[in-house]
């Protein structure tokens, strides 16, 4: 029987947080993992110093294991890995690229890791390059997103390969949960959920708008350009969309969507801020503390 990803990671929840770009910081890694998940900070936006501080600060707010999620067409991609090898950081996942160049090297430091595929075909590819995990991330996600859905990706990606396999996209309560499980999964990976959490670090006006909309009230940006990300609807986004359409170029729709992620999470522009958000927008009701929300999502009802 393969194991739990509790197991696997060492943790309370079999669940891991989502990497989210400006938001997963190495304070909200700490709060995470505190809480009984496995934390992760997102390394994307971050220059190499920047991660190297990062991970400090997760240091010294918690004792428990938390991890990194890699961007692999970042521009400083050695450094960084080199950065996650020395800092023998226990559990790494990727994107964007195919991590085996690196395998070696965080193998002999002992990180384990665990890709992030939207297709089956990718999973297998990883699997043979030395792969520990695969996190299989339908389209319901938010952030950057590939065409198959949770439902039908997650048993095809668990066919394919021998190692185990978590679910992300479009898990935000129990039921969620246990669909998953009932697929494959060994546990969960969460994003837009967390996002209404107290310990998240995104604008109050950010956490409002998601706890205003609906399941419909996501799009997905960048089809045409080959970039589709899912994002909250708002003026940007019918502009993006208009442009596009109109035949822009990827670097003049890159151009004008430049610092938008960081204005939603930092300044809280809700209009022309790029609100990062997947399907379960439409599930969010209240803000709660990361602890609930884990452990309403395992056990489905609220600790006593």
């Amino acid at each position: 029987m393969k194991p739990t990803l509790n197991e696997i990671l060492g943790t309370d929840y079999p669940i891991i947080q989502g990497a989210m770009a400006n938001i997963a910081s190495g304070a909200f890694a700490a709060a995470s993992s505190n809480a009984g998940a496995l934390g992760i900070i997102a390394a994307g936006g971050y220059r190499p110093e920047q991660l190297e501080e990062e991970i400090k600060i997760a240091k010294s707010l918690t004792d428990k294991p938390f991890g990194v999620n890699l961007m692999l067409m970042h521009p400083d991609m050695d450094q960084l890995a080199d950065i996650v090898a020395r800092e023998h950081i226990p559990f790494l996942t990727t994107g964007a690229g195919n991590p085996a160049k690196y395998m070696d090297q965080w193998k002999a430091a002992g990180c384990k890791v665990f890709p992030v595929v939207a297709a089956p075909v990718l999973a297998r590819h990883l699997e043979r390059s030395g792969a520990d995990a695969i996190i299989a991330e339908g389209c319901e996600s938010g952030g950057h997103v590939g065409e198959m859905g949770t439902m039908t990706l997650l048993p095809q990606v668990c066919d394919s390969v021998s190692i185990p396999v978590i679910a992300a996209g479009g898990i935000a309560d129990h039921r969620q949960y246990l669909a998953a499980k009932a697929l494959g999964a060994c546990g969960v990976q969460l994003g837009t959920v967390l996002l209404t959490s107290e310990e998240c670090p995104i604008h109050d006006n950010y956490k409002a708008a998601l706890l205003k909309a609906k399941g419909t009230d996501t799009v997905v940006t960048g089809r045409i350009a080959g970039t589709p990300v899912r994002v909250l609807k708002n003026k940007m986004t019918r502009e993006y969309i208009r442009q596009e359409k109109a035949g822009a170029t990827r670097e003049e729709l890159e151009h004008f969507t430049l610092g938008s992620l960081r204005r939603a999470v930092f300044d809280g522009d809700t209009t022309e801020g790029s609100l990062m958000a997947g399907q379960t927008c439409g599930q969010l009701t209240k803000i709660s503390r990361l602890s609930d929300i884990f452990h309403e999502i395992i056990y489905g009802k609220e600790p006593l």
